[in-house]
């Protein structure tokens, strides 16, 4: 099977993975231990624990847990559930005890796989309806179900920044899509090499690196985790042509002391930025010392990963903007749900073949979410006449300080223009004087002498001092979700008002 950069995949997950189960190349190569797993055997592993999962009884569609990092075992469960015609719910094992026991719940799974790493807290939160099952059990063949694109196959779960976290659910079609979608933005082909340290339990692990992997036969290096001293020997020894990250991972290899080897340089064609904005001066510094063009993106939970890229070189790559629509349609709407003018901001809306069927078990929260056929994202943005989007900020971070609208990325652009700067987030507190104050949290290289005062300085020569911020926070490390994006809601809440 074979991808059209102008029609998404068909079929399913179960028909690419049968499509590639006589090739003995390797799909995943795994950095920590050395060892690979060609396509054949992936189709093999996926198969047996598609029949174990049948012989357990399990409904089409019904949700089946996974629990577990990166690694061999963890993508033989995702891909098993798939093949087999399963909802897979990829549990994301750093949301907590609380979050991981909503979903096990909420999900209504019977039975979990669960790596090593995650069993004490699977014990702890474990519903009794679920059974743990043993991956490596021998299961004979028997009749699996009928799979039609359209049926479930993935289930995960938002961040819950805002209350209780929504099952997003995604079809084989979406889901093939999201991987689509990235392949034909990045021209990714069968003789690429990904490299993954992004958690699969994300949304951009999952769909751009592994589903990207699937549509276009190539190979994928995952590693169990990011580790910014292993990061460039991994990209050197896996052969790596390009890798998916986050802002907070290029800014800390940024200020870390590791370096690429020429060949590597060489060899990269991009790494991708996505999950959140990436400061202009963070991104210029980061090509200047790597040498390997960073490609921005954007993409969410509900439309499979990604919705825009920028061009890859020799394209025309905006810095500051996440580029344009690849696979699907993307414009900005206003307050009564009609298309802007060029320039004109409103948010920012998203309808193609990779957007989410819906919200498991929630029908109110996913028609609030569309438009028509439309899904709202709930970020606001700005298109230019070439078709470039600006994002402008969250309809719901907006901060609001005198009847003024203030977009937090403005004023983080600006802190990170310092380089000792590693994480910078603003944010907006009440106050009784404008409504809100501005505040923002930093966090700093070790040995940096950089003081509060020298921030809101930087601050006011850039945005003036209206917009700079009253208070600047010092934190060893800022609260982050599962896809590596500052939440600026958990800094409200954990430093104290003064």
């Amino acid at each position: 099977m074979k991808i059209d950069p102008d029609t998404p995949p068909q079929g399913t997950v179960r028909s690419w993975l049968d499509d590639l189960g006589g090739v003995e190349d390797v799909a995943f190569y795994f950095p920590d231990d050395d060892s690979k797993l060609t396509w054949r055997d992936l189709h093999a592993e996926a198969q047996r624990v598609a029949w174990m999962l049948t012989h357990y009884g399990l409904s089409k569609g019904e949700s089946v847990a996974v629990l577990h990092p990166n690694g061999r075992d963890g993508l033989v469960a995702l891909y098993g559930a798939l093949y087999g015609g399963y909802r897979a719910t990829m549990i994301n094992l750093a949301a907590g005890r609380e979050a991981i026991s909503y979903a096990l719940q909420h999900s209504e799974a019977r039975v979990a796989f669960v790596h090593d790493e995650a069993a004490e807290i699977f014990k702890q939160v474990r519903p009794n309806h679920i059974e743990h099952l043993a991956q490596d059990q021998p299961a004979t063949e028997i009749r699996l179900h009928e799979l039609s694109p359209e049926d479930d196959a993935l289930l995960m779960y938002t961040s819950g920044t805002t209350g209780r976290p929504k099952g997003v659910v995604h079809s084989h079609s979406s889901l093939l899509a999201g991987g689509w979608t990235a392949a034909i933005a990045h021209d990714l082909q069968e003789h690429d090499c990904g490299l993954c340290v992004l958690p699969i339990y994300h949304i951009n692990g999952l769909c751009v690196s592994v589903m990207g992997g699937l549509v276009t036969g190539a190979s994928l290096a995952i590693c169990s985790r990011f580790s910014a001293r292993r990061f460039w020997k991994d990209a050197g020894k896996s052969k790596a042509t390009w890798f998916s990250v986050v802002p907070t991972i290029i800014s800390h290899l940024l200020h870390g002391d590791a370096e690429p080897d020429a060949e590597t340089r060489k060899r990269l064609r991009f790494g991708r930025s996505a999950s959140s904005a990436l400061a202009p001066d963070v991104q210029k510094a980061f090509e200047t010392r790597f040498e390997v063009p960073i490609i921005e993106t954007m993409g969410l939970t509900e439309t499979a990963a990604q919705i825009l890229s920028n061009p890859l070189p020799p394209g025309h790559r905006k810095i500051g903007s996440p580029g344009v629509a690849y696979g699907n349609q993307v414009a900005i709407f206003d307050a009564d749900f009609r298309e802007c003018p060029t320039g004109v901001e409103g948010e920012i809306v998203v309808r193609g073949p990779n957007v989410m069927r819906g919200y498991l078990k929630n029908p109110t929260a996913t028609q609030e979410s569309f438009a028509g056929e439309w899904l709202r994202t709930g970020d606001l943005g700005r298109m230019d006449d070439e078709g470039y989007l600006f994002v402008t900020g969250r309809l719901k971070e907006l901060i609001i300080k005198g009847g003024e609208n203030i977009a937090p990325r403005e004023i983080d652009e600006a802190l990170y223009a310092h380089g000792d700067v590693i994480e910078a987030a603003a944010f907006g507190r009440p106050c009784s004087s404008y409504g809100e104050r501005v505040e923002a949290a930093v966090r700093v290289r070790d040995g940096s002498e950089l003081s509060a005062d020298d921030l809101r300085r930087i601050c006011e020569d850039r945005l003036g001092a209206f917009k700079s911020p009253d208070l600047v926070h010092f934190l060893p490390e800022l609260p982050k979700g599962p896809s590596g994006k500052i939440q600026r809601r958990k800094l409200l809440e954990m430093l104290p008002a003064s």
